[in-house]
């Protein structure tokens, strides 16, 4: 099965860069997983990733930004929760 993945980003903000550079770490870690990643542009501050309709990340209720790690972390939960991801992955202390 293939995943599909959302990315909503504000235009007035500027924030298409990041919204690509995002969606380029995930394609290429998820390589195989993800058949779709879109990008939504929209205004009034919105960052939002979403996967499978199920929304991961917002930035107004998250206080910011992911740190990428942290996406990658959040999207392998939702495809594949037993997936490594390497140098990227959870420190278990």
């Amino acid at each position: 099965m293939t995943h599909h993945v959302d990315i909503h980003y504000c235009t007035g903000c500027r924030w298409l860069m990041r919204s690509a550079w995002m969606a380029q770490e995930l394609l290429t870690t998820f390589e195989g997983d993800i058949g779709e990643l879109t990008l939504h542009p929209g205004t009034g501050g919105i960052f939002e990733v979403w996967v499978d309709d199920k929304r991961i990340w917002s930035r107004k209720e998250q206080n910011g930004f992911p740190e990428i790690t942290q996406l990658k972390q959040l999207v392998r939960d939702e495809i594949d929760e037993e997936r490594s991801l390497g140098h990227s992955d959870r420190k278990n202390d």
